[in-house]
């Protein structure tokens, strides 16, 4: 039954309709009847709940960067519809259209069950087309995983719409472009509230002391408190998903500078060509020049070598290609050179005569030495066909390397511990000159030898140190 009945309608109330009017061409019934039916659906699906339009958009923008639970997500678009980019399509329009968010979802793909690459582009107001567009992406990428996963390859805002492109990919591949380009604080929040009273502790303090917490892996803390320079630094590995050796320099750096301001070692750490430069707020010297040390240390580990001079306030660390490819040449010659290892060492040390004097040992020069120290325990053990060290065969070792350098010294082997004295070293003097570099140098080889035969289980007790040339040289070596 059909029922007629007049009404009357303000100026407001008739501009409300107006959009439904011209929707059906001018059919007054139709557009009434279509209004009557999303009043009864409140505007929205089935188990839902109207939201004031200030507090929507408020929601939305504290989403962003956060991924929908999947099983909220398989409540808002069926899982199935999967089986086909027409129907996903159809279906989303309707939807959109229901909660009246002004969103126009196009779907272009090259397969409509099974596509290797779909185009997702929505328009709209700002907030919702990246709230959809991340809705729609996540829904992709998640019910692809198990057929032929895709990977989001790229998202980008114009003026008018969001586009998203997506391709076939391995599914770690797929998981992670999620995160990348519309989960950034999907990880973030997820920890923060699932150990909520802990990292609430963490940031009052940070916010408290103004942001001079130090934050760093607890086997880094372990090194400091031994007095040990951190070989290595582990959330920078971590970071990267590889050794650090295997990290390249241009990714190691922006890591380096990632760790050391966000774990506030460094207030900041910019980069000048070849230079890295740390500012800080340190105040004594030591621990100043502990952290030099600590970062000429990692960049050496990574396969790279720098000089650092420091100030008040600032650590400056340049680059020396040269010194490492001279390493490169040194270690590549011992290790493919039928020659004697004191024919090489000779090239090593011409090599430190000529470089210019300088007010601070270049620390590059020390880690040359530890390279060189590493490259002869392992020839050696090549020709003695050496397992593992003992005190016994270090002491044989090092007997006959400073044989062949005509350096004169003695060893006492007593239990677990090796007394090394050198009475005289000729090559650390020019003429009546005492070259502090080659010393230095030569001391940095027997430390990366020993580093190398027996790691974290030896401690070096250094008893006397040569400083001018007129003294002997005494160590206790003492092996756990």
């Amino acid at each position: 039954m059909v029922v007629t009945k007049h009404i009357s309608l303000d100026e407001e109330s008739f501009g409300k309709m107006k959009p439904y009017v011209e929707k059906h061409h001018g059919n007054f019934s139709a557009a009434l009847k279509e209004i009557i039916s999303q009043a009864g659906k409140s505007g929205l699906p089935p188990n839902s709940s109207a939201i004031d339009n200030p507090l929507f958009k408020w929601m939305l923008l504290e989403v962003n960067g956060i991924l929908i639970p999947d099983t909220v997500l398989d409540e808002l678009i069926n899982p199935v519809l999967m089986d086909s980019m027409r129907k996903l399509e159809e279906h989303l329009k309707h939807r959109f259209e229901e909660l009246e968010w002004d969103i126009d979802p196009v779907l272009k793909y090259d397969s409509d069950s099974s596509p290797s690459r779909v185009s997702l582009e929505m328009k709209g107001s700002p907030q919702k087309k990246r709230f959809a567009a991340a809705l729609v992406s996540q829904y992709l990428v998640k019910n692809s995983l198990e057929r032929s996963p895709l990977e989001i390859r790229s998202a980008g805002d114009f003026n008018e719409c969001i586009r998203v492109e997506l391709s076939r990919a391995g599914k770690k591949e797929a998981q992670r472009s999620l995160i990348t380009h519309f989960g950034g604080m999907d990880e973030a929040i997820g920890t923060v509230k699932s150990n909520s009273a802990f990292w609430k502790a963490v940031i009052n303090r940070h916010v408290l002391s103004n942001y001079n917490m130090i934050t760093v892996h607890r086997n880094y803390f372990e090194d400091l408190l031994a007095n040990s320079i951190p070989l290595g630094e582990i959330t920078i590995e971590n970071l990267a998903k590889k050794p650090l050796q295997e990290i390249p320099l241009k990714e190691m750096l922006p890591l380096i500078k990632e760790v050391y301001e966000i774990s506030r070692i460094a207030d900041r750490v910019e980069f000048d060509k070849d230079a890295i430069i740390l500012f800080h707020n340190y105040r004594n010297t030591d621990a100043i020049e502990k952290i030099k040390k600590i970062l000429v240390m990692l960049l050496e580990a990574n396969g790279h070598l720098y000089d650092a001079r420091s100030t008040a306030n600032m650590i400056v660390l340049t680059h020396r290609p040269d010194v490492g490819m001279k390493i490169n040449e040194i270690v590549d010659n011992l290790k493919t050179s039928d020659s004697s290892v004191d024919k090489e060492l000779i090239m090593f040390m011409t090599f430190l005569k000529g470089l210019k004097d300088m007010p601070d040992i270049p620390l590059s020069l020390t880690a040359l030495g530890r390279r060189i120290g590493k490259s002869l325990m392992q020839e050696y053990e090549k020709e003695k066909g050496l397992k593992i060290w003992s005190l016994e065969n270090f002491k044989n070792a090092f007997e006959m390397i400073n044989s062949r350098l005509h350096i004169e010294s003695e060893w006492k082997l007593e239990g677990k511990d090796l007394q090394y004295t050198i009475k005289k070293c000729g090559i650390t003097a020019e003429g009546n000159k005492f070259n502090t570099y080659i010393c230095r140098t030569i001391r940095e080889t027997f430390k990366g030898a020993l580093n190398y035969a027996f790691g974290n289980r030896a401690a070096l007790d250094i008893r006397k140190l040569v400083t001018h040339g007129d003294s002997l040289c005494e160590v206790v070596i003492k092996v756990q």
